[in-house]
């Protein structure tokens, strides 16, 4: 057994990371209506932290209460008072109990915001999200002031983050939020700066990250997380994803997260959207095959020299430990199997062969899914099905400590409408 997955990672910055294992970003649903950080969420972080990662990132920290991705964000988008602050320093302190780093995900979710907390969000264009259901509602252009607030938020964000005990931040520009509507031609139609060009549509990018920057000065890390491609056909591609990585590089950026897709496009979740997903020209590896997006890291490292952190479909120990010496990662993200194996890192680094796939053991779950999928209309719904076993999962291992993996899918829906419904009450 080798033991690269042990080694620590010595970032730009000068920030060490214990070993290669991060937890990935998972949004969790765990805070107060008002976004205030809770004790189930110190519970469940300080679980993680036990597991042995060497870094924990945080889901979703909205820089706008009116465009949450889901009701129980924290949201920090202003300057916090007390309460949130001593909210923010206790979840941080149980997050890095174990010495691991934990990073903030900071991110604003644009017009991949829910009509049941916003029904017209802002976004780069109006430009809806084009997934039945109305779940979603047509957005309004954002005006040039209104990006400069968001932009200011951005670094509020970071510094609030930074003061309460967070080890660096990670700025979300993937998975069709915000940034990433920015950065694609599909959902950015916009004609002034921030619209056009590749070097347009990543101008709000690049100044959420000069603004983080500036707020926590030169010795913390910052974090991007970025699209591979959108896998859509005419959207971001991967060629403009590697152009905006060597911006990045240039902007003082630590650590790229390569990731992909969007709500329309769910590649990041291993599944297909409701269109035909778009190829792109990269050489695939058949020995990581099951590793999502770890051939685009491999393509990009040849283009850039800043660390890459890769998330989706890592399953076998082996095949963690070839991306990692092979140069296709710098370090693994684990998501879904920590949502009930919370040591997930712990065991792979003591030999553990293969982290389960925890769908697949619940006996009825594929030939509902399938079903599911079986019909286009549905297959949105069916990925959001899935999430909600995972969700009440958190919600579970917040309350209680513990996950519930005999839970089904359909009991799991219930619950976590029922909890969103609360919140939103």
């Amino acid at each position: 057994m080798s033991d690269v997955l042990s080694q620590p990672l010595t970032l730009p910055c000068g920030v060490v990371v214990p070993n290669r294992l991060s937890k990935a970003a998972m949004t969790e649903g765990l805070a107060t209506s008002s976004g205030l950080p809770t004790p189930e969420l110190e519970r469940l972080y300080k679980l993680w932290s036990e597991g042995g990662a060497g870094m924990l990132l945080s889901g979703n920290i909205q820089v706008d209460a009116d465009h949450l991705e889901r009701p129980g964000n924290v949201v920090i988008d202003k300057e916090p008072d007390d309460t949130m602050k001593a909210a923010l320093a206790s979840w941080a302190t149980a997050a890095t109990s174990n010495g691991n780093q934990f990073w903030a995900q900071i991110s604003h979710a644009g017009r991949q915001t829910q009509t049941n907390v916003n029904k017209q969000p802002k976004a780069p264009s109006a430009v809806k999200v084009g997934l039945p259901g109305g779940q979603f509602g047509k957005p309004i252009a954002l005006t040039t002031e209104e990006i400069a607030d968001i932009v200011r938020r951005f670094g509020v964000c970071a510094a609030a983050c930074k003061e309460a005990g967070f080890t660096g931040v990670q700025i979300h520009a993937a998975h069709g939020y915000l940034l990433s509507q920015f950065l694609s031609p599909r959902s950015n139609l916009r004609g002034d700066n921030y619209g056009g060009s590749l070097e347009n549509r990543a101008r709000a990018l690049l100044e959420c990250v000069a603004a983080v920057r500036s707020a926590v000065g030169p010795d913390f890390p910052v974090a991007v997380k970025l699209n591979s491609a959108d896998f859509q056909k005419g959207g971001f591609a991967f060629e403009d994803s590697l152009q905006v990585a060597k911006w990045l590089e240039h902007a003082s950026v630590d650590l790229i997260e390569i990731s992909g897709g969007t709500y329309e496009q769910p590649k990041l979740l291993g599944v297909e959207g409701l269109e035909e997903a778009e190829e792109q020209n990269v050489q695939h590896s058949t020995k990581m095959r099951e590793a999502y997006f770890v051939d685009f890291a491999i393509a990009m490292q040849e283009k850039v020299s800043i660390p890459l952190m890769v998330t989706g479909g890592f399953r076998h120990r082996d095949v963690m430990e070839q991306a990692v010496s092979s140069g296709g990662a710098d370090l693994i993200g684990i998501g879904r199997p920590m949502c009930v194996m919370t040591d997930a890192p712990k065991q792979l680094m003591n030999g553990l062969d293969e982290l389960p796939r925890y769908e697949r053991e619940l006996a009825f779950f594929p030939t509902w899914l399938s079903f599911l999928n079986a019909i286009k209309p549905l297959r949105a719904m069916a990925t959001f099905g899935v999430q909600f076993w995972f969700y009440a999962q958190l919600d579970e291992l917040g309350t209680n400590g513990q996950a519930v993996p005999e839970i089904s899918p359909f009991s799991a829906t219930r619950r976590v409408m029922a909890l969103q419904k609360k919140l939103l009450a």
